[in-house]
């Protein structure tokens, strides 16, 4: 009997998603592969959207215009405006709006995030608990170290501003407009308006060095 019921849960949920893809194809969603797309009953979608094979919508998710999602990316209680790229493998998670223009590139995952227009996150990037403005850019490897083994602490990234790869920014901090973070940084102080700021160690060398075999 177990064996039954679990098979008419899948044959259901099949059904279900057979039916929603329908639904979005319908609405002028161009699903590709649309068997390999799933999709919640409560997605609202825009026009002119594309889905691309392997995503997965969850509840909660609303799509505007122009918008593209490319394969093996993930999306659940997010909002996202018109004109914006995610993908591939990006997993947007709840609590996230996407502005216009946003891109949300490959092995990117953002939770309770606002991003305004224009902005960026091509690569490898952790986005938790923040808030990034228009025109900002954000390198491959940046994490935002929300967490502080008690609460969720935010980040506020303003307007144009570059934040350089493999930086971690340690909340709660502000990274105010036109600044720039320089590469390999950790930031753990609030950073004024038209700065450079960095954080490394000096390098070493040591010369005619030989491995111990």
């Amino acid at each position: 009997m177990k064996t039954n019921s679990k098979l008419k849960k899948i044959k259901d949920f099949r059904l279900n998603q057979e039916s929603l893809r329908r639904k979005a194809i319908k609405l002028g969603v161009n699903l590709i592969a649309p068997e390999t797309i799933f999709l919640s009953k409560d997605t609202k979608f825009g026009k002119n959207v594309t889905i691309n094979p392997y995503v997965v919508i969850g509840k909660r998710v609303k799509i505007g215009n122009n918008v593209e999602i490319l394969s093996f990316s993930h999306i659940e209680g997010a909002k996202i405006e018109k004109k914006v790229t995610i993908g591939p493998y990006a997993r947007i998670r709840p609590g996230t709006h996407l502005m216009q223009g946003v891109k949300i590139g490959n092995f990117v995952e953002t939770k309770k995030s606002k991003i305004k227009s224009n902005s960026k996150i091509n690569h490898l990037s952790y986005i938790g608990d923040t808030e990034i403005g228009k025109n900002s850019n954000i390198g491959a490897g940046t994490i935002t170290c929300n967490y502080d083994g008690y609460k969720k602490n935010k980040t506020i990234i303003s307007d144009n501003v570059f934040i350089g790869s493999n930086s971690s920014l340690v909340a709660p901090i502000k990274i105010n407009k036109k600044s720039v973070i320089g590469a390999g940084s950790v930031i753990t102080k609030d950073v004024k308006e038209n700065s450079l700021a960095l954080e490394r160690s000096e390098q070493r060398e040591i010369e005619n060095y030989n491995r111990k075999k």
